[in-house]
């Protein structure tokens, strides 16, 4: 017997979201800081076990073949790109472009583009960057920062180059890193850089001892995402970043 069945009308939101091959922290925390309305489909691209400037830079290839396993009739409201420093090797024009190649998406961000509009609306110009890689690739943030007219005024790194330990540091070894930089940095925030570094935990009570906004990839990433499909928060809202209206 041949069933007969209607179809229902699209009235969610629907975003899409690339993470990293390696990543183990993103999608967790997206889920988290997404409101009850909204879909999240989420793709993977390969990355190197290594984070290297050649590394980050192999993505560009991979993109859009992660873009193209998105559900082909799918229309998104935003696609999010999940890396910091790929993003800025790669360049954010050329990531949307990239990912738009092969889906429907009204928008595309990632977290460095989703940086510079958060500390837009707070008011930032000048930030402390707590990085988990070798300096060679928080130098190409830097450089991606300060051209946006985001002074970074002091760079603080764990020099860990391979991704699977980055994932492992520890949030007390993450809230003594932003102390410090408070103490010693003159900047009217502090971001730790990083989809696969665990901080959401950790934003309030830093925020609390510092008095600065503390801002992280995925948190960032998450606002900006919601902003551009214009979706108010509604999950899991970390920090001073979510009370901007």
């Amino acid at each position: 017997m041949k069933l007969a069945y209607d179809l229902t009308t699209q009235d969610r939101i629907r975003l899409g979201l690339i993470v990293l091959q390696a990543d183990e922290s993103l999608e967790h925390d997206m889920r988290r800081m997404m409101p009850d309305q909204v879909d999240l489909l989420v793709s993977r691209v390969r990355s190197g076990d290594e984070v290297t400037t050649d590394s980050l830079n192999a993505m560009e290839q991979a993109l859009p073949d992660a873009a193209a396993l998105f559900p082909h009739e799918a229309a998104f409201s935003v696609i999010g790109y999940g890396c910091t420093s790929g993003t800025a090797e790669i360049g954010a024009d050329h990531v949307a472009g990239l990912i738009r190649s092969e889906t429907q998406a009204a928008a595309v961000t990632e977290p460095v583009s989703a940086l510079i509009a958060a500390c837009n609306a707070l008011g930032v110009t000048r930030i402390g960057l707590i990085s988990p890689y070798i300096p060679q690739v928080s130098d190409k943030l830097c450089e991606v920062l300060t051209k946006a007219g985001i002074t970074v005024t002091a760079l603080a790194s764990f020099d860990e180059p391979q991704e699977r330990k980055v994932v492992q540091i520890a949030p007390h070894s993450l809230t003594g890193a932003v102390t410090q930089m408070a103490q010693n940095a003159s900047c009217d925030a502090i971001f730790l850089s990083c989809t696969n570094l665990r901080t959401l935990d950790i934003i309030e009570s830093c925020e609390a001892a510092t008095d600065l906004p503390i801002l992280s990839s995925n948190q960032v990433l998450a606002w900006h995402m919601l902003r551009c499909a214009d979706v108010a928060p509604g999950g899991f809202t970390p920090g001073r970043l979510w009370q901007v209206s």
